[in-house]
């Protein structure tokens, strides 16, 4: 059975107690929550997304989370509750001017520095690793640290300048109780969606059967009997347009006190009580007419051209 040779086992090799339970490394699973993506598990690369519960994704990853209707969707327990890409938001980060990412590391044997983050936050400028809580906006998608949003109090966001209010304000990679929190706030905001869209519904429908009864009967404006006001107006108006047609007619008949009507004959100068003076200036006197042996041929040119 062994032990010969003068071996002397040792109790913990006889004797299997129970299993240590294997703690995750901190810095490991920091590095897995703010570098790399929670749905494919990818480096984050831009355009960079945030759910409601204030998980990091790549915006490509969610899009083809979306679209895939295959068996092997129902692994993805990360993103189960995106329904739409309306349920998440595009992230406005700033960049870390020290972070140098792989460009020095050509040869393999540079240390990589986990603490030093890819983003900071562009009020206070702690960097974005994890070691400092973070959240960002729904309405406008800028990140800022919490200890930003503590100290410079404020209804507007830092940056763009947009409205917010608390429950815009989501936790990015928040503890248990956090992720619980927000949860409640998730589905309480789909509540009152789906509430919203049932109430319009109803009041798009009363409008729509509003208007095809308005077609079908007529307004007040159209029956007779309406307001005295309105009856006072029409009279009013038949009055004024009785007025000039009276006008035309008694200066029709008195001659120079009115204009003519359109259909009425104009009168000749040569039969007018004028000097003849004055009606020798027209062409219709009968100075100004000459017989046919004065008047030229017309294949001929003459400047006398009446």
């Amino acid at each position: 059975m062994g032990c010969d040779g003068g071996t002397i086992p040792k109790r913990h090799e006889l004797v299997k107690g129970p299993k240590k339970v294997e703690k995750v490394d901190k810095n490991a699973e920091l590095v897995a929550q703010w570098n790399y993506c929670a749905l494919s598990q990818e480096i984050l690369r831009r355009p960079i997304v945030a759910c409601e519960l204030g998980r990091l994704y790549n915006k490509d990853a969610v899009i083809e989370f979306l679209l895939d209707k295959s068996s092997e969707k129902a692994l993805g327990k990360a993103a189960s509750h995106i329904k739409s890409i309306k349920n998440v938001t595009e992230l406005r980060l700033s960049d870390n001017p020290a972070w140098e990412g792989d460009k020095g590391n050509t040869k393999g044997d540079k240390h990589d520095d986990l603490q030093r983050a890819r983003f900071i936050c562009p009020v206070v400028g702690l960097e974005m690793n994890g070691r400092h809580r973070f959240c960002f906006l729904r309405c406008c998608g800028c990140v800022f640290s919490e200890r930003a949003l503590k100290e410079i109090k404020a209804e507007v966001c830092h940056t763009c300048g947009a409205a917010f209010q608390e429950d815009d304000v989501i936790v990015l990679n928040g503890t248990k109780e956090d992720v619980e929190v927000l949860k409640g706030r998730m589905e309480e905001r789909r509540l009152r969606a789906k509430l919203g869209k049932k109430a319009k519904k109803p009041k798009a429908a009363e409008s729509v059967s509003k208007s095809d009864v308005s077609e079908e009967t007529p307004g007040p404006s159209k029956i007779k009997t309406g307001k005295p006001e309105e009856t006072s107006l029409d009279s009013r108006e038949k009055k004024t347009n009785s007025a000039p047609k009276s006008a035309a007619a008694n200066g029709s008949s008195s001659g120079k006190a009115g204009k003519p009507p359109c259909g009425a004959t104009k009168r000749s100068i040569a039969d007018s009580e004028e000097s003849e003076a004055y009606k020798s200036l027209f062409t219709t006197h009968s100075s100004a007419k000459r017989s046919k042996e004065e008047s030229a041929h017309w294949v001929t040119h003459t400047s006398y051209c009446f």
